[in-house]
């Protein structure tokens, strides 16, 4: 069974564009490997906006390296980017945007939820390529609710909701590059839950509500994120109160990550090349909206 290592708490809040209020929880600019495959995870909210006729949001940004995934608990998410990929998420659904080799996008509140207003709450995570495949292809992969299977836990614990990686012979609809679990889990207070984790793994699932108690006695709530040993096999905790948690393992990636902005890769020259091919406009443009 593996142990704690650590207790990541959210490092402050900050705004990314007008539209997303985010508690940074790690980056990689912290000594990013102990978190890989994971680069960074913001989460945001929970908040309210009220109605608007404003485009809330991130206008055009460029990425290049890496790849962001986009879960929506509340609200709602548009994406367009330069590959053509784009579409609108709420509820229970995710945005993987594959950067690689470079792409231009844009994010904000989907139309119908900006005039009508209301809770919002997301996580964006950023996941990083191996240098194998740090230059291939951009893509993008909507996933909606009827795409993500639901596994029901032993005893009655609660529910998995696999976006990525396999559960009791389950196999999320994400497409992943390297191994990994991205499961959105609701759990039920009073049980002691068993998940699995692969020896070697990077373990560090995010508590989004609720409360749970580990084996060590230590007791994690919103917005903290446990850090398992990589040694050993499973993890093991109490729900103390019913529970939504964002669980996150992967293997790691033994690699350097030089990181500028929204740049990821391996060398310093690469994150130059990466600039200056975003100047020169080789990530591509985002078409124009049509009406």
């Amino acid at each position: 069974m593996k142990t704690v290592s650590f207790i990541q708490r959210n490092a402050g809040g900050h705004w990314v564009g007008d539209g997303f209020p985010v508690r940074n929880m790690f980056s990689y600019n912290d000594r990013p490997e102990r978190f890989s495959p994971f680069l960074m995870l913001d989460y945001g909210g929970p908040t309210r906006f009220e109605p608007t006729t404003k485009q809330r949001g991130v206008g055009q940004h460029p990425h290049r390296g890496f790849e962001t995934v986009t879960i929506v608990y509340d609200g709602e998410v548009s994406h367009r980017d330069s590959s053509g990929g784009g579409g609108t998420i709420g509820p229970g659904e995710v945005q993987w945007m594959t950067a690689a080799a470079g792409i231009v996008h844009e994010e904000y509140h989907g139309e119908r939820y900006a005039k009508e207003g209301g809770p919002f709450e997301m996580v964006q995570l950023w996941v990083n390529l191996p240098a194998r495949d740090k230059m291939a292809a951009p893509g993008y992969q909507g996933i909606t609710r009827d795409q993500i299977p639901e596994v029901a836990l032993p005893d009655g614990a609660g529910t998995a909701r696999i976006i990525a990686g396999e559960l009791q012979g389950t196999q999320g609809p994400a497409h992943t590059f390297t191994p990994m679990q991205v499961w959105d889990l609701r759990l039920k207070a009073g049980h002691t839950v068993t998940l699995p984790a692969a020896d070697g793994h990077t373990t560090a699932p995010l508590v989004l509500r609720g409360r749970l108690r580990l084996e060590d006695g230590q007791e994690v709530g919103a917005a903290q994120m446990p850090v398992f040993t990589r040694d050993g096999q499973d993890v093991r905790f109490e729900v103390l109160e019913d529970a939504t948690v964002l669980w996150l393992t992967g293997e790691p990636i033994d690699e350097p990550v030089v990181g500028y902005g929204p740049f990821v890769m391996n060398t310093e020259a690469e994150i130059h090349q990466a600039f200056a091919d975003f100047q020169s406009g080789k990530m591509g443009r985002i078409a124009a909206a049509t009406a």
